[in-house]
């Protein structure tokens, strides 16, 4: 069996991040509950409040605080469509050590502005599978620590975090809905759910441009996609990994696909409604529980995990519709 990290390994990151990190609030979705169905109580957890954006902050700081004086003297690099890049950037300045980051040309000019303005310095390829590549280049020539964006047991324990905090933060809920890139978010999630609260359901979404992970439930194994193509890039990881995709077989309990009209589609309600600019990613378990969930969550108390806010007012503008329909 996998040795996913404990409660009392998550609780003492948690402990140990206090300072860095923000207990991000969680929030009653009323204008949500309304399109979601009679007797649906639906809770956000707004990590979209987070240090850089996104939940990704957690991981990040997870691995570069226990980083060795040699280690720190080095730098870190890593790989990242934005959210993890800005992440790393951050939690590399946090700890007095430098950033030298892959980060794929398409990537959001807010995102990589924020990049920069932690002090990274930023390498750019078109193709997410080079990336890795180059960043496996400059860890091996500069002798930099690779801060993976979802892959490993620090990065689990990160995301775990928000687990513990959500368990802390509401009493009861039935169902937890998160979103899926390469799975180091709801894999670290589901394991510190699954210690405190074992009959919550975990609830996964992808993209249908970015499946790696269902892909991979279907084959009993990591599996890699050939090409990205969503407008969820910081869902586009381009394949699944053993710890992460381990965590996920044990503890995620299913998964559903949701393409990117209902993405937009999600993202304009959130702007009306909760009045939520956030970025595609984040809108995944919104169109999710008024989608393909809607009505087997019916009646009840489901908790959606907003991830990420970082995108500039044209992108968002040219993405979301904004219209008084169910996604």
């Amino acid at each position: 069996m996998l040795e996913a990290p404990s409660i009392d390994v998550i609780r003492s990151l948690q402990e140990r991040l206090h300072d860095r990190v923000i207990r991000t609030p969680v929030m009653r979705c009323a204008a949500l509950e309304a399109l979601a169905g009679t007797r649906t109580r639906i809770i956000g957890k707004l990590e979209f409040l987070q240090h850089t954006g996104t939940f990704k902050a957690r991981g990040a700081l997870a691995i570069v605080t226990q980083l060795t004086p040699a280690q720190r003297e080095a730098g870190v690099t890593a790989v990242s469509a934005g959210n993890h890049a800005v992440a790393t950037a951050f939690a590399a300045d946090a700890v007095g050590t430098t950033a030298k980051i892959v980060m794929i040309s398409t990537a959001n000019p807010a995102r990589v502005d924020a990049c920069r303005a932690y002090g990274a310095d930023l390498v750019f390829t078109s193709d997410i599978h080079e990336a890795f590549e180059i960043a496996d280049r400059i860890q091996k020539e500069e002798g930099r620590f690779f801060v993976h964006p979802f892959e490993g047991p620090d990065i689990a324990a990160g995301t775990g975090t928000v687990g513990l905090e959500i368990c802390e933060q509401c009493d009861e809920f039935d169902a937890v809905v998160v979103p899926i890139g390469g799975g180091g978010l709801i894999g670290g999630m589901a394991n510190a759910i699954k210690q405190l609260r074992p009959d919550v359901e975990v609830i996964g979404v992808e993209p249908d441009g970015a499946d790696s992970m269902h892909r991979s439930f279907a084959a009993g194994e990591p599996k890699a996609i050939e090409k990205v193509s969503t407008i969820a890039d910081s869902l586009g990881a381009p394949f699944a990994m053993p710890f992460s995709f381990g965590l996920c077989r044990q503890y995620v309990d299913r998964l559903v696909k949701i393409d990117d009209l209902q993405l937009r589609r999600a993202m304009g309600l959130l702007f009306e409604k909760m009045k939520f600019a956030v970025e595609p990613a984040c809108a995944a378990t919104t169109a999710a529980l008024l989608g393909p969930l809607q009505n087997e969550l019916r009646g009840k108390t489901v908790v959606l995990v907003f991830c990420g806010s970082n995108i500039d007012w044209a992108t968002f503008a040219s993405q979301a519709i904004f219209e008084e329909t169910k996604c």
